[in-house]
């Protein structure tokens, strides 16, 4: 094993030979021995090994893997020094072999170390955008589960701060490409990542790109198959896969498949829906998503078959008034509980489909049953002009700080609920039915008159739910409104709130059960 003055001395003959260095063998052979001695020789070697590596094509092999064993080093110092100098090996051939390493190298859990890695891996992707996706989606198909995790989130996290000369056509055809082959087996999480890098491509901005992320989507959404509400896996699947489709929709590219199979699939299941998400309304999830894609429905082959299933989902939640007595008093029957957030999400899908078949209401249903729904929707709205003046009463004066507790965040939102719920209503009080108002849905940012249906650049690019009004609650924090029971009780204080649970939690469950993939060292 050579010594630290072996080693310089080698160092110096190399260095005085500038460009006939490779010239002499024996003396970068005696620099990759160094990796074999004590902590000063191992830290010389992993200075000196890359400095002269070019000019020893023919040691390439035993140059690197003398490097790796220093990245592998018990010293976190030589280690280190070891990581931050891997670049330099990057050379033509080489360089997805080193993509490949780093990316192996995410793996470790000292900080500083695991930094390194990420800016070194940022280096070689600048040199050799292609060489390096190779690597990085070799580990991502074939590595460890923890190096996999790990090298996606470099992707979702790193990819985006690239400048265009490096993200070029031809690279972001490649990582579309590569990453249809990691989506055939994939679990929820690692899903929801890869459509935040896919969504981000700039080649994907257009009508068509988005459209190639709808049909990913509702690939991985397996919506040809039978659906099993009973299955809380099957039941996240889509959710989390809807989630992801949703802010892709826009006038130009329809959301007709997905919303065809929420009216035939999951709507008449809506009741016995299971969820691994513990506290997650699972049913109001379900209805806000589908509000949220019917604005964006195209033709649809089984309009008035579909629209008649929402249609019955929807007297579901909208009640008869209680018998009375013949002195007028209520004859002893509860009163309905009106659960306001469940009709506006199923009232808007209807009336934004309706739109499609205007004469649904009065050529489609039979006079008893058309008499039946006014009745309905005239006791509803009996109780929503009562909450709403309630409401307003409750919010009058209250600007700026006020408005942000807890308590009047909540009334702001309900407020927004009941408002739409009675511009909906009247709308469908018109004779003929119309279908012109426009509401925006409680729990979306308000838009401009002038902006229509345009996404903004970040609905679209983004996994995030969109940013709320300043005085609505987050969105992972929606909650039910459900006004309070009794006839038309003005007891504000007996509001009855169900807090939503996690908006994203329990991915992963029982998506595509890949292997183990534990193989130890594979450099």
């Amino acid at each position: 094993m050579p010594t630290v003055e072996e080693l310089y001395r080698n160092y110096g003959i190399l260095a005085d030979a500038t460009e006939t260095a490779g010239q002499h063998k024996d003396a970068y052979q005696v620099i990759l021995d160094g990796v074999k001695g004590g902590a000063k020789e191992k830290r010389l070697a992993a200075q000196f090994i890359p400095k002269f590596f070019k000019h020893f094509p023919e040691l390439a092999d035993s140059a690197i893997n003398a490097q790796l064993d220093l990245c592998e080093d018990e010293d976190v110092s030589i280690r280190r020094q070891a990581i931050k100098e891997l670049p330099q090996f990057a050379t033509g051939d080489n360089l997805p072999r080193v993509a490949d390493i780093l990316t192996q190298l995410l793996q470790s859990d000292d900080s500083a170390e695991f930094n390194l890695v990420n800016n070194a891996l940022l280096s070689i992707f600048k040199m050799d955008a292609k060489g390096t996706l190779g690597g990085l989606f070799s580990q991502i198909l074939q590595g460890e589960d923890i190096v996999r995790e790990r090298a996606i989130k470099f992707l979702s996290t790193k990819l985006k701060t690239l400048p265009e000369e490096v993200l070029t056509k031809e690279v972001e055809e490649l990582i579309l490409t590569e990453s249809k082959k990691v989506l055939e087996d994939v679990t929820g999480e690692e899903f929801v990542l890869f459509m935040k890098i896919l969504s981000g491509l700039k080649s994907l901005q257009t009508v068509s790109g988005r459209q190639q992320l709808v049909e990913l989507v509702a690939e991985q959404a397996d919506l040809e198959q039978t659906f099993n509400p009973s299955d809380p896996d099957c039941v996240d699947r889509l959710l989390q896969c809807t989630r992801q489709a949703v802010p892709l929709f826009s006038k130009n590219v329809h959301s007709t498949r997905f919303v065809t199979y929420f009216c035939e699939h999951v709507l008449p299941n809506l009741s016995s829906l299971t969820t691994p998400v513990e506290g997650l309304d699972i049913q109001l999830e379900v209805l806000k998503l589908l509000a949220e894609m019917s604005s964006f429905c195209g033709d649809m082959e089984k309009l008035e078959s579909n629209l008649k299933k929402l249609f019955d989902k929807l007297l579901e939640y909208m009640p008869l008034p209680p018998e009375e007595a013949e002195n007028g008093e209520n004859a002893g029957n509860e009163e309905p509980k009106l659960q306001f957030s469940y009709v506006e999400c199923l009232l808007y899908s209807f009336h934004q489909l309706g739109r499609k078949l205007p004469d649904f209401l009065t050529s489609k249903l039979n006079a008893e049953k058309l008499k039946d729904f006014k009745i309905r929707l005239q006791y509803f709205a009996r109780g929503l002009q009562v909450y709403i003046r309630q409401l307003r009463l409750a919010l009058q004066g209250k600007t700026g700080e006020a408005l942000k507790t807890e308590e009047n965040k909540i009334k702001v939102v309900a407020l927004k609920i009941t408002n739409n719920i009675n511009v909906l209503i009247k709308d469908l009080f018109h004779i003929p039915p119309s279908y012109k108002s426009t509401v925006t849905l409680s729990w979306k940012p308000v838009q401009k008159a002038d902006s229509g249906q345009k996404r903004t650049s970040e609905d679209t690019t983004s996994s995030s739910p969109p940013k709320k009004a300043p005085a609505g609650p987050k969105r992972d924090a929606r909650q039910i409104y459900n006004p309070p029971s009794g006839k038309y009780s003005s007891n504000l204080g007996n509001f009855s709130y169900e807090q939503r649970g996690g908006f994203r939690g329990g991915r992963g469950r029982g998506w595509g059960g890949r292997g183990n993939r534990s193989r130890g060292r594979i450099y």
